[in-house]
């Protein structure tokens, strides 16, 4: 399970790499545990200063792996608790950039969904191809968060309007709204990224360190980390609810596929 994410260090920048791409880089309990281990291996290795998370193959992450019907889980699929204790692991992990002594530069091309769009944004900076999708589907299934950091990003009125309606932007209005920060083309992604880490690199590592740590503790002084946990808080009892969605999206993908499932939810919303 070492190769579904990879970490090396380029001069002074150390790069985290998702590397299932024939699952679109979906975080299934393996990945995850591994990506932990590789982000904390950037964040201690003495001779980086920056961090680049980036993914193989076509997309960066769909977010968490909901292919098949996970025998442990059912076991505890209605009981609350339980999901608030898996659900807190994620949160865990996917702050994992935010609370990281160095900066960490997402590299994002196409799908950046879920999980996945919010491992990117928990990012100090994000680099996007121009074919990047960004977006939080889940709750067209009956599932939310488990971070709700979309309006810390982008603001109230379109956070509460994606997150309500599962809609993706693209990479042009991403830039707009605040997510990313800078987009260029998909065969110039890494071309752009690597140095543009290395450039923040030239900056003393003292420095940087205290740069993020003044504007994080600026945004926990307001609410940010209560945020993230109420919001965890809050949203854990829906994934033990038995809604008339999230059933029949459950029905669909453990009989057909989910590609079958999400194409039937999906659907309802072309109009």
């Amino acid at each position: 399970m070492d190769d579904l994410v990879l970490y090396e260090a380029h001069g002074k920048v150390g790069v985290v790499t998702l590397n299932r791409p024939d699952k679109l880089n979906a975080l299934d309990k393996p990945m995850r545990d591994r990506l932990a281990l590789c982000l904390k291996q950037a964040d201690d290795d003495a001779s980086t200063t920056v961090v680049v998370l980036r993914a193989m193959g076509r997309s960066f992450c769909v977010g968490y792996d909901i292919g098949s019907a996970d025998p442990e889980k059912e076991a505890w699929r209605n009981d609350a608790i339980r999901w608030h204790e898996h659900l807190a692991r994620g949160l865990d992990l996917e702050m994992t950039p935010w609370s990281m002594r160095k900066p960490v530069i997402a590299s994002v091309q196409e799908h950046a969904l879920g999980g996945g769009c919010e491992l990117a944004m928990f990012c100090d900076l994000s680099v996007a191809a121009d074919n990047a999708l960004f977006g939080e589907p889940e709750i067209r299934f009956s599932n939310s968060g488990p971070a709700v950091v979309m309006p810390w990003i982008i603001g109230l009125k379109r956070g509460r309007e994606l997150l309500y309606f599962g809609d993706t932007i693209d990479a042009k209005a991403a830039l707009e709204y605040g997510m990313v920060n800078k987009v260029v083309p998909l065969s110039d992604l890494d071309s752009v990224t690597i140095p543009y880490a290395k450039r923040l690199a030239l900056i003393s590592p003292e420095a940087l360190n205290r740069a993020k740590l003044a504007v994080n503790r600026g945004a926990e002084a307001s609410g940010f980390q209560s945020a993230m946990r109420a919001g965890l808080d809050v949203l854990a009892p829906l994934y033990a609810a038995n809604t008339e969605v999230g059933s029949e999206f459950n029905r669909i993908r453990d009989t057909k596929g989910l590609r079958a499932a999400l194409e039937w939810r999906m659907a309802q919303f072309r109009c």
